[in-house]
């Protein structure tokens, strides 16, 4: 997984739906039933499935549906290989990645149960030779659990440095932080007190006992001939785009808690039939109702997984159609996965994709759910959720004028609803990221990422708010208004237009010099970063500035838990960067 993860789309109707499910578009369904001319919702969400593969360049998906009462559906859309036209299968595995971490909990809640874990106590007690520090406070298995430890999102647990270890940036409990670590933690927790490896504990305790008879709990080269070919993006050195061209996927094995799972979608249906019973199965209860109350309640907000979502325990909370759910979702090297539970209709899907490009199939899951909800007779079908496209820009305007850099170099930005960046006469399309940040397929342009700057907001006047005003009678705050754009970023060049009156000379530290380039790490899950100066600050390309906290040694500007370090200085260029305990070693590209 790269270290910063990196044509027309529609929004279907469900008049288009049942035309596009009619098109040159494979479904391998498991419980299909008789063709029938009329529209159901299995068709409507075939329509919809084939819309949003072509808009996200999906090869193939795998998926599954169940309520409390079992499978609903089992069905798999596309190609595992596109070149060979072989389609994807419902009995193929796919990786389901940080879906994972609701087994971490169900099996942590079982240890609880048996008296043998304090969720309250913290993890040190029980792991003392840890690598981490804990300078804000003691981190525990709730924490753990609820990704509010502070310490950082890395998938190394034991970094190369036998004395190096991962550090907390903030109090527990204060903040959300999505952090892989923590749950890489809390395997080795499993095997501590279970007795037997993480695979060992969690096949034996979750997947074997909710009859999950083609899951495995870790991914081994063994499972390749049953695994969907997989896809991902065919440069690693720049950001994808939307329809960017694919590479089969080499070997992969991985058996970290954080997202170790591989599996089927009919498994994955009779997981979320257990999910729905609240932890019940044919033999029994997986977890008590309390120890399920306890991992489906909403322990704190995280605004990562969306505006209205909290997080459980290794499960979002949140709601739909004011209906509560539970939802995951899960990111591979090639594979992109979602999960979602209506736990007051009793509906849950699950899907999968064969590729990794920067998204999940959350809509697809989501509509699926909806669909269930309003059942076969439902006189108006819900609308299915909206296919953004990338190249429309509704605030274009924003964006359009002059941009020049202080040693002469031009950029115009123009369009209206899109936008198009003339560069030496060259005219290339801008296709929209992420905020204020945009992305280009153009080869000569594409290796860094379009990033517009906005003048700082003024900072409110004080002393006339009405400080005795309770919360109940406060109005509701409104959206603040977008302040003018008034710099562009690409790679190492920074441009400014009429609008700008800051500095336009900066003083650049020497050290700092050294330190950019381009570095690369292999391993499971390879990463990438490039390492700019801008402004006179150094800057991680496609993510934030860093500031300086000590010798060669920075962190994020945005008040995330990660630390960037560069050492062996050689030749004047640094040769290994250290990002929160990944080695990337420098690589030259010219």
């Amino acid at each position: 997984m790269p270290l910063l993860t990196r044509r027309n789309f529609l929004s279907v109707g469900t008049a288009s739906v049942a035309a596009l499910a009619a098109s040159k578009f494979t479904v391998v369904d498991l419980h299909a039933a008789p063709k029938k001319v009329k529209s159901t919702p299995d068709a409507t969400l075939d329509g919809f499935v084939a819309s949003y593969m072509r808009a996200m360049n999906a090869p193939g998906m795998t998926f599954g549906s169940a309520n409390k009462s079992g499978t609903v559906r089992v069905t798999a859309y596309g190609f595992d290989d596109p070149d060979t036209k072989q389609h994807v299968t419902p009995e193929q595995l796919f990786h389901i990645g940080s879906i994972t971490k609701s087994f971490v909990a169900l099996t942590l809640l079982q240890l609880r149960e048996e008296g043998k874990l304090d969720f309250e106590r913290p993890v040190l007690e029980y792991l003392s030779w840890l690598p981490i520090e804990t300078t804000f406070g003691p981190v525990t298995i709730h924490h753990l659990l609820t990704h509010t430890s502070g310490l950082p999102d890395s998938l190394t647990l034991f970094p190369s440095d036998r004395n190096a270890k991962s550090v907390q940036a903030y109090e527990p409990g204060k903040k959300f932080y999505y952090s892989n670590l923590g749950f890489d933690i809390l395997g080795h927790l499993i095997e501590h007190l279970d007795g037997r490896s993480w695979p060992s504990a969690v096949k034996a305790r979750v997947i074997d006992r909710v009859g999950m008879t083609s899951t495995f709990p870790n991914i081994l080269s063994d499972q390749r001939p049953h695994t969907a070919k997989s896809w991902i993006p065919f440069y690693q050195d720049r950001p994808y785009p939307r329809q960017g061209k694919l590479a089969p996927a080499g070997a992969f094995q991985f058996d970290d808690a954080a997202g170790s799972i591989a599996s089927t979608a009919k498994d994955m249906s009779l997981y979320a039939q257990m999910l729905l019973n609240q932890g019940q199965v044919t033999s029994g209860r997986i977890v008590s109702e309390e120890s399920f109350t306890l991992m489906s309640k909403a322990h704190i907000k995280a605004d990562e997984f969306g505006p209205t979502a909290s997080y459980g325990y290794g499960i979002a909370v949140d709601t739909l159609d004011k209906h509560p759910v539970l939802r995951h979702t899960g990111g591979m090297p090639s594979f992109a996965s979602a999960i979602l539970l209506d736990l007051e209709s009793g509906n849950g899907a699950f899907a999968s994709i064969n590729a990794m490009q920067g998204y999940r199939p959350t809509a697809v899951v989501q509509f699926a759910v909806q669909l269930l909800n309003a059942g076969p007779s439902a006189k108006t079908p819900p609308t299915p959720p909206t296919i953004t496209d990338p190249n429309v820009i509704d605030n274009s305007a924003d964006y359009v004028g002059s941009y020049v850099t202080s040693d002469g170099k031009k950029v115009d930005v123009a369009g209206d609803k899109q936008l198009f960046a003339t560069i030496n006469g060259r005219k290339i399309a801008l296709q929209h990221s992420d905020g204020d940040t945009f992305l280009t397929d153009d080869p000569e342009f594409a290796r860094y990422t379009f990033a517009f700057g906005r003048a700082k907001a003024p900072e409110k006047e004080k002393g006339n708010e009405k400080e005795s005003e309770s919360k109940a009678d406060a109005k509701p705050e409104e959206k603040p208004k977008p302040q003018p754009v008034i710099e562009l970023m690409h790679g190492p060049d920074w441009y400014r237009n009429e609008r700008y009156t800051g500095a336009i000379d900066f003083k650049t530290p020497e050290s700092y010099k050294a330190l950019t380039g381009y570095y690369l790490a292999d391993g499971a899950f390879p990463a990438d970063a490039e390492i700019l100066i801008r402004k006179g600050e150094l800057w991680l390309e496609g993510g934030f500035k860093l500031v300086q906290i000590g010798e060669n040694e920075f962190v994020p500007d945005i008040g995330i838990p990660e630390r960037v370090e560069f050492l062996f200085i050689v030749g004047g260029k640094a040769r290994l960067m250290k990002f929160s305990g990944i080695d990337l070693a420098r690589f030259e590209r010219t």
